[in-house]
């Protein structure tokens, strides 16, 4: 995709622009000679402007060279904006709306290259149903005295537009090297004609401007390269990139396939509220607003999780939402403050029947976007073949550390000794307070996986039964005290996946919410106020109430779990960040 320019200086641009008029409409392109080529719309990253780019560049060869000044800075930007401002008051003058209402479309770029993919070099289809109309950006232009290529795309596809000024009405050519620039919307219309070199055109009669760009795109070459940019200006990143606008289309497919999957097994979507009087469901900062006529604080969910399980209660047996939570927390390429999971929740069910479903559901969202269960991940090769291995925390530890926990019993201790021995062994930067701060030997074995297994998990792994102290909703495992029938799913030592066989009984859920909140305010009671104001976990956590009644109405046996949707489609899309996946992440304002 290319377009010609001339090495111009911006200052005889705007000289141009300033005194041409319409019966003279070869101001651009009638005097000069293109002398070399900007390609237009790559994905490779930096930022700068066609015109800008033809105002700075010196001519290969020529004399007096000097370095290029940034083309993205506001002058170039508000200099090109200025030129496009007056081709729409030359386009109103003279008749036309820059700015259509509608245009009658009979087929994407797409379906042309499929019908006409056995039309010859060189031929023209020219019967009566083989005039089309398309509409779509232009994102290259080439043009060559009486002859001009413009490269349009549209959402499925790209398609040339091959235009001849003998071909066209009255001075529409003219106004096609003139008043066309690339980034505006077209529409076009014609017949179907495939070039001696093999492209696929649909050789104008007509086009129309649908909508006049007065921003400049990123050229080809450099692109945009600002990260920051990329994600503050997600419209520009799709249009330069196209390969970002496929992950969309892949995160899109990767959540109906979710819906597919679940609704075929008889789980029934439902609402719950973003708004609650109490941030329930996990341990996490919550954002707090103010409802004016309530009078009362009211808190952004940190989960789905409670008000599903009141579905349970009030008689639903499978239920789930995908939805939007919202976590007061930091930022990573991990984190980002509003995520996107599933939850569900099956009565009548425990832990083993939602590892059989989560398995499920990555397999056939891997098939239905890569069409394989073999994927590449940042150069990691991932297997998603069933069945995936499954093996309790404490054999996890014990075959990384050599620590075996069941050997501890309730002597905290002893096992902090030994873990902080074992473990500073060819371990330089071992956070030893995160252990010498730990209230159990449950919190313990925890913070030991977290710390040495977690980051070794690259194949899927369901990681069984975690110690009770940090599980306060999931029900005691049936065999072994101190430990619940909860499991995680690890990919590339990210966790994927959290469930459990859920707690069901609502004097024990009471006693574990109560104590969870005894144990953060007492960590909070001992910080300083300075360092609550730096510590994210120098928050508020209060019991939901009407949570723990609904549970006194009776809850069935039943298995819940959570899966993070935007972490499944980095993995499925081979994206190193939860930004590249969320087309508009939580950014600082800029002043």
């Amino acid at each position: 995709m290319e377009v010609a320019l001339h090495p111009m200086r911006l200052k005889q641009l705007l000289h141009f622009a300033a005194s041409s008029k319409p019966n003279n409409p070869h101001f651009l392109f009638g005097r000069f000679r293109p002398s070399f080529i900007v390609r237009c719309c790559s994905s490779s990253p930096s930022s700068t402007t066609a015109a800008a780019a033809a105002a700075t560049t010196p001519v290969p060869g020529g004399r007096n060279r000097r370095p290029s000044s940034s083309t993205n800075s506001t002058s170039d930007r508000e200099a090109v904006r200025a030129i496009r401002i007056k081709k729409v008051q030359e386009l109103r003058s003279n008749g036309f709306d820059p700015y259509a209402y509608k245009w009658e479309r009979t087929h994407t770029a797409n379906e042309l290259q499929n019908i006409y993919q056995n039309l010859g070099n060189g031929e023209e289809s020219t019967s009566e149903s083989d005039h089309v109309s398309i509409a779509g950006r232009i994102v290259a232009r080439r043009a060559f005295g009486k002859l001009a290529f413009l490269t349009l795309r549209d959402d499925s596809g790209t398609i040339q537009l091959y235009c001849e000024k003998e071909r066209l009405l009255s001075d529409q050519f003219d106004h096609l090297k003139t008043l066309v620039d690339i980034g505006d919307i077209l529409g076009a219309k014609g017949s179907i004609k495939r070039t001696e070199k093999g492209e696929l055109s649909v050789y104008l009669t007509s086009f129309s401007i649908l909508t006049k760009s007065l921003l400049p795109l990123p050229d080809k070459y450099h692109g945009l390269t600002d990260i920051d940019k990329r994600y503050r200006q997600r419209y520009v990143d799709m249009i330069a990139n196209p390969e970002v606008a496929d992950t969309f289309r892949k995160r899109a497919k990767i959540i109906s396939e979710i819906r597919k999957t679940v609704e075929s097994a008889g789980f029934i979507e439902v609402e719950t509220p973003v708004l609650q009087g109490a941030a329930g469901g996990a341990e996490a900062r919550p954002f707090i607003t103010y409802h004016n006529s309530l009078g009362q604080d009211l808190y952004l969910r940190i989960a789905t999780e409670l008000h599903l399980k009141r579905m349970l209660v009030g008689g639903f047996e499978k239920v789930y939402e995908i939805g939007r939570i919202f976590r007061n927390e930091g930022l990573s390429t991990r984190h980002n403050p509003e995520f996107t999971t599933i939850e569900m929740y099956e009565a009548y069910s425990d832990y083993e029947s939602m590892m059989n479903m989560t398995e499920e559901i990555v397999t056939r969202c891997a098939i239905a976007v890569n069409g394989k269960l073999t994927l590449d991940y940042q150069g990691v090769e991932i297997c998603l073949e069933k069945p995936w291995r499954r093996e309790t925390m404490h054999n996890l530890v014990k075959e990384a550390t050599g620590i075996d926990f069941n050997e501890f019993g309730d002597d905290l201790a002893t096992a902090k000794e030994a873990v902080l021995q074992k473990l500073e062994v060819g371990r330089d930067n071992l956070n030893k307070s995160s252990i010498q701060s730990c209230s159990s030997i449950g919190h313990m074995l925890n913070e030991v996986f977290e710390l040495a297994v977690e980051p070794q998990l690259l194949q899927p792994t369901f990681v069984l039964d975690y110690p009770i102290e940090v599980s306060p909703l999931a029900k005691p495992h049936r065999r072994h005290a101190g430990l619940t029938e909860r499991f995680e799913l690890f990919v590339c030592g990210r966790e994927m996946a959290n469930a459990f066989s859920e707690l069901t009984d609502p004097l024990d859920q009471r006693a574990r919410l109560e104590e969870q909140v005894r144990q953060h305010n007492k960590k909070n009671a001992a910080k300083t106020s300075s360092e609550k104001v730096e510590d994210e976990d120098a928050y508020n956590v209060t019991l939901d109430e009407d949570f723990l009644t609904a549970l006194e109405y009776g809850m069935p046996p039943a298995s819940g779990m959570g899966l993070g949707i935007d972490r499944l489609v980095m993995l499925l899309t081979n994206s190193a960040s939860i930004r590249d996946v969320i087309a508009f992440p939580v950014l600082k304002t800029q002043q």
